[in-house]
């Protein structure tokens, strides 16, 4: 899953990534964030800061650290509903006075398959999931947010989690957790969506975009190659395991662990998530079936 990954900076530190976009890094570093979750700080005067981060004092004192005497917190912006990326919203919404910015709950944009697979399994979310969330202003996809001095306009990309956001500023994309350099994105049902995933994909492989900035790991500065890498890395594990299912049926923790065979341990219940995606989205598509529901300890079989 794991890409080589440039020096990452220290937490707390505040850098220039893009002309206009400064970064500082959260400290909660772990197998699946990388380094630590990336938060963005866009604007001269009036500031937008996207995904504020866990909810970490030492964080948000960071982010408050970080601005001028002419600056201000205008606006919070967050990707999804993940305990890595919104949680600390709450906290500095309290303190700057700055509504919080979202598609939805950590519920909303979620597929009827979805639905269907968390009302008949007890799977749970992958990662953890801010229950809590709640955005003072719900955002639609393609709407602008704007302030005095920079305009941005949301795209909602589902795929990773149901109310994930992109965000794109002349052609600088915060991508979330969509698209990432550093690893391949972990799609995990009930909450990640193989079907959606790919087609969010390939929106943003549609877009011009001059720099991706993604929730973690380093800024992408070839976009679209990395996007074609992404998508054709998907395609040839559903080819895997197609083939896999060419010898009988099985279900997604033996296919798991037929496919996934260069990864730590700790990381298989990730990969049999990332192998139910797939099979989800083979069903919809009538290449394979479960037998009997769909769920995630179902065993599937070619049509």
């Amino acid at each position: 899953m794991n890409m080589t990954q440039a020096m990452s900076p220290l937490a707390g530190q505040v850098e220039e990534v893009s002309p206009g976009v400064r970064r500082i890094l959260a400290p909660n570093p772990s197998p699946f964030t990388g380094p630590g979750t990336n938060t963005f700080l866009l604007g001269e005067r009036q500031v937008a800061v996207i995904d504020p981060g866990p909810e970490n004092a030492v964080h948000m004192n960071a982010i408050l650290g970080a601005l001028g005497p002419e600056q201000r917190i205008s606006h919070i912006l967050v990707t999804h509903a993940h305990l890595d990326h919104s949680p600390l919203a709450r906290s500095l919404s309290d303190v700057t006075g700055a509504p919080v910015h979202g598609f939805g709950d950590a519920r909303a944009g979620r597929s009827e398959v979805m639905e269907h697979l968390a009302n008949v399994s007890d799977i749970g979310g992958g990662e953890g999931v801010d229950e809590a969330f709640q955005p003072d202003v719900l955002v639609k996809d393609e709407e602008l947010i704007e302030s005095e001095d920079w305009q941005i306009r949301a795209l909602w990309t589902p795929g990773h989690f149901g109310n994930h956001l992109c965000f794109d500023w002349q052609g600088t994309i915060f991508t979330g957790d969509l698209v990432m350099g550093w690893s391949t994105s972990l799609v995990s049902p009930p909450d990640g969506d193989l079907t959606q995933f790919m087609a969010s994909c390939r929106r943003l492989r549609a877009l011009p975009a001059r720099i991706y900035l993604p929730g973690h790991g380093p800024a992408i500065h070839e976009p679209h190659e990395r996007l074609d890498w992404l998508l054709q890395h998907r395609l040839r594990r559903e080819e895997a395991l197609l083939l896999e299912l060419g010898h009988g049926a099985a279900t997604p923790r033996a296919l798991a662990e037929r496919v996934y065979t260069d990864i730590e341990p700790q990381l298989m219940p990730a990969a049999e998530r990332n192998v139910l995606a797939h099979l989800i989205d083979l069903t919809s598509r009538k290449r394979i079936s479960p037998e009997g529901d769909l769920h995630a300890r179902a065993l599937f079989r070619l049509i």
